[in-house]
């Protein structure tokens, strides 16, 4: 039975009869500059902050307003089904939370509150390894929502082999991993608050608890925490990784392996190659690279090069639905929402991650509805132009 996310905006007007108003604005690019308001320097630089001058978060918004929709008339859109699968998986929307790290900067109930919006809404919950929030606590919170894990690819054999048995025994059913953080790339709004959240213990909830990591320390991590937080500082990220590397992971999982910050149609191809599962096209949302290719440049190349052996996945610059349509006619089978999610669980804990989600998934079927498609299936680069 397909969903219809477009009831939302009736829920909405329904409820002024009664003089009741959203408590978030509905226009989701307004909230980031609201979060700039109510939330500290220090959160909101992290979640807002880019690469350089931001040169490539301003490239992901450019590219996705250069592709122009151009709509069909009478077309019978009277039911619209929005429903994919992805990653052998059914899915009522092709949306997804993308794995964003630290969110007890944001909101106090942090990963388990996005958890619990995504799953009541049907959507994938993506947990970064960075979270605030052990993962077993993150699965809980998710109940029987479908939940992908996020991999920051540790130095520590163990410490990765490990997290991966717990993440499937949490009921995590598919691997991203993110190839574009190495190392940490040069952030000044970072940098300018001398703002980095896992120096002081947060975003390391996943290491703290894992026994291979604790098995690093000479003390428990309560007894002397700085030593805990040198430890993951140590192991984190490794840039000695290279192609080969990967099937170490291939024999500590076994499900689904997704690529995360592939923008190269020939690392695409290596990545279908090394027998992966999917690639997310994604420049981390403008925080690794300035100067990069913008990721909705870089998304037909790589759909065109590996579409047919590889589930394409996008992220970096979405903000509404409309972007979550151009996404899709480039190439993209589902789509990965990031920085707009966060602002509104800084806003509004799990209310706004759930307000967050019905806006965008009400403005794609109407999108969708209004431009003459009932299905995504119909949505190919035929639907755009350049503006």
């Amino acid at each position: 039975m397909a969903r219809h996310w477009a009831d939302f905006q009736y829920e909405i007007y329904l409820n002024g009869m009664t003089g009741t108003v959203p408590r978030l604005p509905t226009d989701l690019t307004r909230l980031e500059e609201m979060a700039e308001r109510r939330l500290g320097p220090g959160p909101v630089g992290y979640v807002a902050g880019s690469a350089g001058d931001g040169s490539t978060a301003r490239a992901n918004r450019a590219a996705l307003d250069r592709h122009r929709i151009v709509p069909r008339m009478l077309r019978d859109v009277h039911e619209r089904d929005l429903s994919v699968e992805v990653l052998g998986r059914p899915l009522p929307a092709p949306l997804a939370l993308a794995p964003v790290g630290v969110l007890s900067i944001m909101h106090p109930d942090a990963e388990s509150a996005a958890a619990r919006a995504a799953a009541a809404l049907g959507v994938p919950f993506t947990l970064s390894s960075a979270s605030s929030t052990p993962l077993e606590a993150v699965a809980e919170a998710s109940g029987d929502g479908e939940r992908w894990f996020q991999l920051y690819w540790a130095k520590d054999r163990e410490v990765t082999r490990s997290f991966l048995g717990r993440a499937k025994a949490a009921g995590f059913t598919a691997l991203f991993v993110t190839l574009d953080t190495p190392l940490l790339a040069w952030r000044p709004r970072d940098l300018d608050q001398a703002y980095l959240p896992f120096l002081h213990g947060v975003g390391t909830a996943n290491y703290f608890t894992d026994p291979a990591f604790a098995a690093g320390l000479a003390k428990p991590v309560h007894e002397d925490p700085n030593a805990a937080v040198l430890h993951f500082v140590n192991m984190f990220a490794d840039p000695g990784k290279t192609w080969p590397d990967l099937a170490f992971l291939r024999e500590n999982w076994d499900g689904p392996i997704v690529l995360k910050g592939v923008l190269h149609p020939d690392d695409a191809r290596l990545a279908a190659d090394a027998g992966m599962d999917g690639v997310v096209v994604s420049n981390h949302g403008g925080r690794q690279v300035a100067g990069s290719i913008a990721a909705a440049d870089a998304l037909p190349a790589v759909a065109d090069a590996v579409g047919d052996r590889l589930t394409v996945l996008f992220d970096s610059g979405i903000r509404t639905g409309d972007d979550v349509v151009k996404a899709l006619a480039l190439g993209a089978e589902a789509v990965l929402l990031g920085r707009p999610y966060a602002y509104g669980l800084g806003l509004d804990g799990q209310a706004g991650v759930e307000h967050v989600l019905r806006c965008v998934l009400a403005e794609l079927d109407l999108t969708m509805a209004l431009a003459g498609h009932a299905g995504v299936r119909t949505l190919t680069r035929e639907i755009l132009t350049r503006g």
